[in-house]
């Protein structure tokens, strides 16, 4: 396919995302099959086109004008791809399978027209109704964080320590351009262009035998900040496909024990696999069977309780842009409602001197500080831990740089793609007296 004939692809995808408010991934899997001509490179570019405009849709539409698919692809080849508009114009000249040439609106909107004016919504390509929430977390600041949680994301990979070790591994992966994270001791990263191919990464060896698994640096540093030691007692809470609860075997060095659960079973699915390829021995699944406790008999005896609490994942919108088009308002409520009670059912199971570590891929502070700092006034038999004597425990040298780096308060810490380059990650941790 023509460079122009993948534009005009794109559009239609995007036109079919925008008209059914369907899942990115769902419309371009269904485009796929029925467009079969198209090779892998050609799919991976159309993709690319059609992530980026969901990244860059308020912004794009501005700058044109027009809120159509055809002037958010092209505004956004302006902003995300910056391509001069003699390039744009080369593009759309009309002949077969090219989008039709530029209107003379289109060419002066994209020549004259800039973001200068435009509100912080639209700056920050973030929906105009969550601006009073980006507000009370960034306020001023709130465009220039949207705008990074609108970039594209790395391809981040945790090195699982019970098999083997960063230095080992990083040069077995050095073809595709891995190198160490900034912050976490056991990350390497993939950095992505705009138009690239993700790499197969499950194809290569280190991930077949369980040497590396795919995760966010923020998710890694917020499993670190658990601070889980050898032989301790731990419940993962929302333990989801694992992640995290893999990491937290790594840490306690396959010693004690972790017990993962999930209010939903369906969650659960992808754990199983995932642990046998770590070679992790100290998880016990316990999935939830009808109305029976799947943690019965567990309450007073945890030293850490880790909550990955479900949210509304504003701060993976680098990885999800449809995603934040498609966040209902009633959203926020729910998950508010569904995180108290995770952190009443987590103040049950730690023991006098445990921690409960609360943690969130959101970055509004319903969700955060508002949260914690509710739960504090309703159980003062806990206390928020310092995030600075937190992150010092978890990342020894590396904890002073941290902390200039994120967002702290009183009751945590917030990782941002702007302040940290990882995803938004919210972490507090509380002691029981």
């Amino acid at each position: 396919m023509t460079p122009a004939a993948r534009l005009a692809a794109a559009i239609e995808v995007f036109a079919e995302i925008e008209a059914r408010r369907r899942p990115a991934a769902d419309a371009l899997k269904d485009w796929g099959f029925a467009h079969r001509f198209a090779g892998s490179s050609d799919r991976a570019a159309i993709a690319g086109l059609v992530y980026d405009a969901l990244r860059r849709k308020a912004s794009s539409a501005w700058l044109i004008g027009e809120s159509t698919p055809r002037a958010v692809l092209l505004g956004m080849l302006r902003l995300e791809r910056a391509l001069a508009v003699a390039d744009i114009a080369t593009l759309c000249t009309g002949t077969r399978f090219a989008p039709a040439p530029l209107t003379d609106a289109e060419r002066t909107a994209l020549t004259e027209r800039t973001l200068g004016d435009a509100p912080a919504s639209v700056q920050g390509d973030f929906p105009d109704w969550l601006d009073p929430h980006f507000s009370r977390t960034f306020g001023e600041e709130r465009a220039a964080e949207g705008a990074a949680l609108a970039s594209r994301a790395p391809l981040d990979m945790r090195v699982n320590t019970l098999k083997s070790d960063r230095d080992e591994v990083l040069p077995k992966l050095a073809h595709l351009g891995a190198e160490s994270t900034r912050w976490s001791p056991v990350g390497l990263r993939i950095r992505l262009t705009a138009d690239a191919k993700s790499p197969a990464i499950h194809a290569e060896p280190p991930f077949r035998k369980g040497a590396v698994e795919i995760q966010d640096e923020g998710s890694q540093l917020a499993a670190l900040l658990v601070c889980a030691k050898p032989g301790e007692q731990v419940v993962d809470l929302a333990a989801g496909a694992g992640g995290k609860t893999l990491a937290l075997a790594a840490a306690m060095e396959n010693r004690g024990q972790i017990y993962a659960t999930d209010i939903d079973k369906r969650q659960l699915a992808p754990i199983h696999e995932r642990i046998a390829r770590a070679g992790a021995h100290n998880i016990q699944v316990r999935t939830p069977r009808g109305e029976a406790d799947a943690i019965a008999g567990l309450a007073g005896r945890m030293d850490r309780v880790l909550i990955d609490a479900p949210c509304t994942g504003t701060g993976t919108w680098r990885r999800n842009p449809d995603a934040k088009w498609r966040m209902r308002r009633g959203a926020l409520a729910e998950r508010v409602k569904q995180q108290e009670a995770l952190l009443e059912r987590a103040a049950t199971l730690v023991k006098s001197g445990g921690r409960v570590v609360y943690v969130t891929c959101s970055v509004l502070k319903e969700e955060n500080a508002d949260q914690v700092g509710a739960f504090l006034s309703r159980h003062p038999e806990f206390a928020a831990v310092s995030p600075r004597e937190a992150a010092a425990e978890a990342l020894g040298e590396r904890a002073m740089l941290f902390c200039r780096a994120v967002l702290l308060s009183e009751e945590g810490l917030l990782m941002t793609p702007r302040q940290t380059d990882t995803d938004g990650f919210y972490v507090a941790v509380l002691r029981k007296a």
